[in-house]
Protein backbone atom coordinates (compact mmCIF):
# COMPACT_ATOMS: atom_id res chain seq x y z
CA UNK A 1 0.00 0.00 0.00
CA UNK A 2 2.84 2.42 0.80
CA UNK A 3 4.49 1.77 -2.57
CA UNK A 4 1.19 2.37 -4.36
CA UNK A 5 0.79 5.72 -2.57
CA UNK A 6 4.38 6.65 -3.46
CA UNK A 7 3.82 5.93 -7.16
CA UNK A 8 0.56 7.89 -7.10
CA UNK A 9 2.36 10.79 -5.44
CA UNK A 10 5.09 10.78 -8.10
CA UNK A 11 2.51 10.73 -10.89
CA UNK A 12 0.65 13.67 -9.34
CA UNK A 13 3.96 15.44 -8.77
CA UNK A 14 4.86 15.12 -12.44
CA UNK A 15 1.49 16.49 -13.52
CA UNK A 16 1.56 19.33 -10.99
CA UNK A 17 4.81 20.67 -12.48
CA UNK A 18 2.73 22.53 -15.05
CA UNK A 19 0.53 24.05 -12.35
CA UNK A 20 3.68 25.19 -10.56
CA UNK A 21 4.95 26.82 -13.74
CA UNK A 22 1.65 28.65 -14.20
CA UNK A 23 1.69 29.85 -10.58
CA UNK A 24 5.26 31.09 -10.91
CA UNK A 25 4.34 32.92 -14.11
CA UNK A 26 1.52 34.69 -12.27
CA UNK A 27 3.94 35.54 -9.47
CA UNK A 28 6.57 36.90 -11.85
CA UNK A 29 4.24 38.87 -14.12
CA UNK A 30 1.44 40.11 -11.90
CA UNK A 31 3.13 39.69 -8.49
CA UNK A 32 0.09 37.68 -7.48
CA UNK A 33 0.99 35.56 -4.45
CA UNK A 34 -2.28 33.63 -4.17
CA UNK A 35 -1.56 31.03 -6.87
CA UNK A 36 2.00 30.49 -5.61
CA UNK A 37 0.94 29.95 -2.01
CA UNK A 38 -2.01 27.77 -3.08
CA UNK A 39 0.18 25.61 -5.34
CA UNK A 40 2.78 25.21 -2.57
CA UNK A 41 0.06 24.24 -0.07
CA UNK A 42 -1.32 21.62 -2.48
CA UNK A 43 2.17 20.23 -3.02
CA UNK A 44 2.73 20.08 0.71
CA UNK A 45 -0.53 18.21 1.19
CA UNK A 46 0.37 15.78 -1.61
CA UNK A 47 3.69 15.00 0.06
CA UNK A 48 2.06 14.67 3.49
CA UNK A 49 -0.73 12.34 2.36
CA UNK A 50 1.16 10.17 -0.13
CA UNK A 51 4.75 10.28 1.14
CA UNK A 52 4.24 10.99 4.84
CA UNK A 53 4.60 14.37 6.49
CA UNK A 54 2.83 17.11 8.43
CA UNK A 55 0.95 19.77 6.45
CA UNK A 56 0.66 23.21 8.01
CA UNK A 57 -1.81 24.83 5.59
CA UNK A 58 -1.55 27.76 3.23
CA UNK A 59 -1.87 30.34 6.02
CA UNK A 60 1.57 29.37 7.34
CA UNK A 61 3.45 29.70 4.03
CA UNK A 62 5.24 32.90 2.99
CA UNK A 63 4.99 33.79 -0.73
CA UNK A 64 8.76 34.06 -1.22
CA UNK A 65 9.41 30.69 0.37
CA UNK A 66 6.55 29.19 -1.64
CA UNK A 67 8.03 30.53 -4.90
CA UNK A 68 11.49 29.22 -3.99
CA UNK A 69 10.01 25.83 -3.18
CA UNK A 70 8.16 25.62 -6.52
CA UNK A 71 11.29 26.54 -8.47
CA UNK A 72 13.27 23.82 -6.72
CA UNK A 73 10.63 21.12 -7.04
CA UNK A 74 10.06 21.54 -10.78
CA UNK A 75 13.23 19.58 -11.72
CA UNK A 76 12.48 17.05 -8.99
CA UNK A 77 8.98 16.54 -10.41
CA UNK A 78 10.34 16.08 -13.92
CA UNK A 79 12.94 13.66 -12.59
CA UNK A 80 10.18 11.66 -10.92
CA UNK A 81 8.30 11.51 -14.22
CA UNK A 82 11.41 10.26 -15.99
CA UNK A 83 11.94 7.62 -13.30
CA UNK A 84 8.36 6.43 -13.76
CA UNK A 85 8.89 6.19 -17.51
CA UNK A 86 12.03 4.09 -16.98
CA UNK A 87 10.07 1.92 -14.57
CA UNK A 88 7.60 1.12 -17.34
CA UNK A 89 10.45 0.50 -19.82
CA UNK A 90 12.26 -1.79 -17.41
CA UNK A 91 9.14 -3.75 -16.61
CA UNK A 92 8.30 -4.11 -20.32
CA UNK A 93 11.83 -5.26 -21.19
CA UNK A 94 11.92 -7.90 -18.47
CA UNK A 95 8.39 -9.04 -19.25
CA UNK A 96 9.09 -9.21 -23.00
CA UNK A 97 12.17 -11.40 -22.55
CA UNK A 98 10.39 -13.68 -20.11
CA UNK A 99 7.30 -14.05 -22.30
CA UNK A 100 9.41 -14.94 -25.35
CA UNK A 101 11.24 -17.55 -23.38
CA UNK A 102 8.01 -19.05 -22.05
CA UNK A 103 6.47 -19.00 -25.55
CA UNK A 104 9.51 -20.85 -26.93
CA UNK A 105 10.37 -18.36 -29.69
CA UNK A 106 12.39 -15.20 -30.15
CA UNK A 107 11.56 -12.05 -32.06
CA UNK A 108 12.20 -13.70 -35.47
CA UNK A 109 10.00 -16.70 -34.75
CA UNK A 110 12.95 -18.97 -33.97
CA UNK A 111 13.56 -20.75 -30.70
CA UNK A 112 15.24 -18.40 -28.31
CA UNK A 113 18.88 -18.63 -27.49
CA UNK A 114 19.96 -18.24 -23.90
CA UNK A 115 22.13 -15.18 -24.56
CA UNK A 116 19.18 -13.25 -26.02
CA UNK A 117 16.87 -14.20 -23.17
CA UNK A 118 19.59 -13.51 -20.64
CA UNK A 119 20.34 -10.08 -22.11
CA UNK A 120 16.67 -9.06 -22.06
CA UNK A 121 16.00 -10.32 -18.55
CA UNK A 122 19.24 -8.92 -17.15
CA UNK A 123 18.75 -5.52 -18.76
CA UNK A 124 15.13 -5.33 -17.64
CA UNK A 125 15.80 -6.42 -14.05
CA UNK A 126 18.82 -4.13 -13.73
CA UNK A 127 16.81 -1.21 -15.04
CA UNK A 128 14.01 -2.00 -12.60
CA UNK A 129 16.42 -2.16 -9.67
CA UNK A 130 18.12 1.13 -10.51
CA UNK A 131 14.80 2.80 -11.20
CA UNK A 132 13.27 1.72 -7.89
CA UNK A 133 16.28 3.14 -6.08
CA UNK A 134 15.86 6.36 -8.06
CA UNK A 135 12.17 6.57 -7.18
CA UNK A 136 12.98 6.21 -3.48
CA UNK A 137 15.53 9.01 -3.82
CA UNK A 138 13.00 11.29 -5.52
CA UNK A 139 10.48 10.65 -2.73
CA UNK A 140 13.08 11.59 -0.13
CA UNK A 141 13.97 14.76 -2.06
CA UNK A 142 10.29 15.70 -2.11
CA UNK A 143 10.12 15.38 1.68
CA UNK A 144 13.30 17.37 2.20
CA UNK A 145 12.16 20.21 -0.05
CA UNK A 146 8.92 20.53 1.91
CA UNK A 147 10.79 20.58 5.23
CA UNK A 148 13.37 23.05 3.92
CA UNK A 149 11.08 25.63 2.32
CA UNK A 150 7.59 25.11 3.79
CA UNK A 151 8.33 23.90 7.30
CA UNK A 152 8.39 26.27 10.27
CA UNK A 153 11.56 28.25 10.89
CA UNK A 154 13.58 28.00 14.09
CA UNK A 155 11.64 30.72 15.90
CA UNK A 156 8.29 29.17 14.97
CA UNK A 157 9.47 25.76 16.14
CA UNK A 158 10.58 27.21 19.46
CA UNK A 159 7.23 28.95 19.94
CA UNK A 160 5.36 25.76 19.08
CA UNK A 161 7.50 23.81 21.52
CA UNK A 162 6.86 26.34 24.28
CA UNK A 163 3.10 26.10 23.65
CA UNK A 164 3.29 22.30 23.76
CA UNK A 165 5.22 22.34 27.03
CA UNK A 166 2.76 24.78 28.59
CA UNK A 167 -0.21 22.64 27.50
CA UNK A 168 1.33 19.38 28.69
CA UNK A 169 2.34 20.89 32.03
CA UNK A 170 -1.22 22.06 32.59
CA UNK A 171 -2.52 18.67 31.46
CA UNK A 172 -0.29 16.68 33.79
CA UNK A 173 -1.32 18.86 36.75
CA UNK A 174 -4.97 18.20 35.92
CA UNK A 175 -4.28 14.46 35.57
CA UNK A 176 -2.51 14.34 38.95
CA UNK A 177 -5.39 16.22 40.62
CA UNK A 178 -7.92 13.83 39.07
CA UNK A 179 -5.90 10.85 40.30
CA UNK A 180 -5.78 12.28 43.82
CA UNK A 181 -9.56 12.75 43.81
CA UNK A 182 -10.03 9.16 42.64
CA UNK A 183 -7.78 7.83 45.41
CA UNK A 184 -9.68 9.91 47.98
CA UNK A 185 -12.99 8.47 46.75
CA UNK A 186 -11.59 4.93 46.95
CA UNK A 187 -10.43 5.47 50.53
CA UNK A 188 -13.55 7.32 51.69
CA UNK A 189 -16.24 5.22 50.03
CA UNK A 190 -14.59 1.84 50.47
CA UNK A 191 -11.85 1.35 53.02
CA UNK A 192 -13.02 4.00 55.49
CA UNK A 193 -16.56 2.60 55.61
CA UNK A 194 -15.25 -0.92 56.15
CA UNK A 195 -13.03 0.23 59.03
CA UNK A 196 -16.03 1.97 60.61
CA UNK A 197 -17.89 -1.35 60.49
CA UNK A 198 -14.90 -3.08 62.13
CA UNK A 199 -14.85 -0.50 64.92
CA UNK A 200 -18.60 -0.89 65.51
CA UNK A 201 -18.37 -4.68 65.61
CA UNK A 202 -15.47 -4.57 68.06
CA UNK A 203 -17.41 -2.17 70.31
CA UNK A 204 -20.46 -4.42 70.31
CA UNK A 205 -18.33 -7.51 70.87
CA UNK A 206 -16.60 -5.94 73.89
CA UNK A 207 -19.91 -4.98 75.47
CA UNK A 208 -21.55 -8.35 74.88
CA UNK A 209 -18.37 -10.49 75.00
CA UNK A 210 -19.62 -12.24 71.84
CA UNK A 211 -17.30 -14.59 70.00
CA UNK A 212 -19.51 -14.30 66.90
CA UNK A 213 -19.13 -10.53 66.80
CA UNK A 214 -15.34 -10.89 67.19
CA UNK A 215 -15.38 -13.33 64.26
CA UNK A 216 -17.35 -10.85 62.13
CA UNK A 217 -14.96 -8.04 63.07
CA UNK A 218 -11.99 -10.20 62.11
CA UNK A 219 -13.58 -11.03 58.73
CA UNK A 220 -14.26 -7.34 58.07
CA UNK A 221 -10.68 -6.45 59.03
CA UNK A 222 -9.34 -9.04 56.60
CA UNK A 223 -11.54 -7.62 53.86
CA UNK A 224 -10.30 -4.13 54.74
CA UNK A 225 -6.69 -5.28 54.39
CA UNK A 226 -7.46 -6.79 50.98
CA UNK A 227 -9.21 -3.61 49.89
CA UNK A 228 -6.20 -1.59 51.05
CA UNK A 229 -3.99 -3.80 48.88
CA UNK A 230 -6.29 -3.16 45.93
CA UNK A 231 -6.12 0.61 46.45
CA UNK A 232 -2.32 0.48 46.68
CA UNK A 233 -2.19 -1.63 43.51
CA UNK A 234 -4.38 0.88 41.67
CA UNK A 235 -2.10 3.72 42.78
CA UNK A 236 1.11 1.97 41.69
CA UNK A 237 1.89 -1.76 41.48
CA UNK A 238 5.08 -2.77 43.28
CA UNK A 239 5.68 -5.46 40.63
CA UNK A 240 6.27 -2.78 38.00
CA UNK A 241 9.31 -1.50 39.89
CA UNK A 242 10.57 -4.94 40.86
CA UNK A 243 10.00 -7.01 37.69
CA UNK A 244 9.12 -4.67 34.84
CA UNK A 245 6.25 -4.02 32.49
CA UNK A 246 5.59 -7.55 31.20
CA UNK A 247 5.32 -9.09 34.68
CA UNK A 248 3.06 -6.29 35.99
CA UNK A 249 0.74 -6.67 33.00
CA UNK A 250 0.70 -10.44 33.49
CA UNK A 251 -0.68 -9.91 36.99
CA UNK A 252 -3.32 -7.55 35.59
CA UNK A 253 -4.24 -10.18 33.01
CA UNK A 254 -4.79 -12.72 35.81
CA UNK A 255 -7.09 -10.28 37.63
CA UNK A 256 -9.06 -9.41 34.50
CA UNK A 257 -12.50 -11.04 34.10
CA UNK A 258 -11.90 -11.07 30.32
CA UNK A 259 -9.23 -13.41 28.86
CA UNK A 260 -6.09 -11.41 28.02
CA UNK A 261 -3.29 -12.50 25.68
CA UNK A 262 0.03 -10.65 26.03
CA UNK A 263 2.64 -10.83 23.28
CA UNK A 264 6.03 -9.19 22.90
CA UNK A 265 8.30 -7.64 25.49
CA UNK A 266 10.78 -4.82 25.98
CA UNK A 267 14.36 -5.46 24.90
CA UNK A 268 15.55 -3.18 27.71
CA UNK A 269 13.79 -1.24 30.44
CA UNK A 270 13.06 2.38 29.52
CA UNK A 271 12.93 5.32 31.91
CA UNK A 272 10.57 4.74 34.87
CA UNK A 273 8.18 7.48 33.73
CA UNK A 274 7.87 5.89 30.27
CA UNK A 275 7.34 2.41 31.70
CA UNK A 276 4.72 3.72 34.13
CA UNK A 277 2.82 5.55 31.39
CA UNK A 278 2.82 2.44 29.20
CA UNK A 279 1.56 0.33 32.10
CA UNK A 280 -1.33 2.64 33.01
CA UNK A 281 -2.32 2.89 29.36
CA UNK A 282 -2.76 -0.87 29.14
CA UNK A 283 -4.51 -1.08 32.51
CA UNK A 284 -6.99 1.66 31.60
CA UNK A 285 -7.76 -0.10 28.32
CA UNK A 286 -8.25 -3.43 30.11
CA UNK A 287 -10.60 -1.82 32.62
CA UNK A 288 -12.67 -0.12 29.91
CA UNK A 289 -12.90 -3.31 27.85
CA UNK A 290 -14.08 -5.32 30.87
CA UNK A 291 -16.56 -2.74 32.21
CA UNK A 292 -18.03 -1.07 29.15
CA UNK A 293 -17.19 -2.91 25.92
CA UNK A 294 -18.57 -6.37 26.70
CA UNK A 295 -15.41 -7.88 25.20
CA UNK A 296 -14.70 -11.61 25.17
CA UNK A 297 -11.00 -11.32 24.30
CA UNK A 298 -8.26 -8.73 24.73
CA UNK A 299 -4.91 -8.74 22.92
CA UNK A 300 -1.99 -6.74 24.32
CA UNK A 301 1.14 -6.19 22.22
CA UNK A 302 4.39 -4.76 23.58
CA UNK A 303 7.07 -3.58 21.18
CA UNK A 304 10.29 -1.61 21.46
CA UNK A 305 12.29 -0.04 18.68
CA UNK A 306 15.56 1.86 18.88
CA UNK A 307 14.00 4.98 20.38
CA UNK A 308 10.32 4.11 20.86
CA UNK A 309 8.17 2.00 23.18
CA UNK A 310 4.81 0.99 21.75
CA UNK A 311 1.94 -0.73 23.57
CA UNK A 312 -1.26 -1.73 21.80
CA UNK A 313 -4.50 -3.04 23.31
CA UNK A 314 -7.22 -4.48 21.09
CA UNK A 315 -10.55 -5.91 22.22
CA UNK A 316 -13.48 -7.43 20.32
CA UNK A 317 -16.13 -5.47 22.22
CA UNK A 318 -18.90 -3.15 21.05
CA UNK A 319 -16.62 -0.12 20.54
CA UNK A 320 -17.70 3.45 21.08
CA UNK A 321 -14.89 4.39 23.48
CA UNK A 322 -14.67 8.15 23.96
CA UNK A 323 -11.10 9.53 23.75
CA UNK A 324 -12.35 12.65 25.57
CA UNK A 325 -13.51 10.61 28.57
CA UNK A 326 -11.78 11.24 31.91
CA UNK A 327 -9.70 8.06 31.85
CA UNK A 328 -8.39 8.19 28.30
CA UNK A 329 -8.07 11.99 28.30
CA UNK A 330 -5.95 11.84 31.45
CA UNK A 331 -3.74 9.19 29.85
CA UNK A 332 -3.36 11.29 26.71
CA UNK A 333 -2.21 14.28 28.78
CA UNK A 334 0.24 12.13 30.68
CA UNK A 335 1.67 10.66 27.47
CA UNK A 336 1.92 14.06 25.75
CA UNK A 337 3.94 15.30 28.73
CA UNK A 338 6.52 12.64 27.78
CA UNK A 339 6.47 13.69 24.09
CA UNK A 340 4.46 10.57 23.28
CA UNK A 341 1.25 9.96 21.38
CA UNK A 342 -1.98 8.13 22.24
CA UNK A 343 -4.40 7.03 19.52
CA UNK A 344 -7.84 5.48 20.05
CA UNK A 345 -9.77 3.71 17.30
CA UNK A 346 -13.18 2.60 18.50
CA UNK A 347 -15.91 2.60 15.84
CA UNK A 348 -19.44 1.70 16.88
CA UNK A 349 -19.70 -2.08 16.85
CA UNK A 350 -15.98 -2.49 17.52
CA UNK A 351 -13.27 -3.45 17.67
CA UNK A 352 -11.44 -0.98 19.89
CA UNK A 353 -7.70 -0.42 19.55
CA UNK A 354 -5.67 1.80 21.88
CA UNK A 355 -2.05 2.48 20.93
CA UNK A 356 0.49 4.44 22.98
CA UNK A 357 3.87 5.41 21.53
CA UNK A 358 6.47 6.77 23.96
CA UNK A 359 10.09 7.80 23.45
CA UNK A 360 12.54 5.53 25.27
CA UNK A 361 14.60 8.39 26.68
Amino acid sequence: MRSVRAVAGLVLGTVSVWAALAALAAWGVARCSGPVVGAAALEQRRVAVLFGGEPTGAEGIEPRRAAAYLWCRIPVGLLGGGALFLLVVGGWTAGFGLSRWLAGQDVDGMRPTWPIVGYLLTAGLLLLFLDLAGLATVVEWERRLVRRFLGPDELARMRRRIDELAATRSGIVEAVDAERRRIERDLHDGLQQRLVVVAMLLGRARRKDSAELYRQAQAEAERAVEELRQVAWRVFPATLDASGLREALSQDAERSPVPVRISGDLARRPAPAVETAAYFTVREALTNAAKHAGASRIDVEIDQEADLVRVSVRDDGCGGADPAGPGLAGLARRIRALDGHLSVESPTGGPTRVVAELPCA
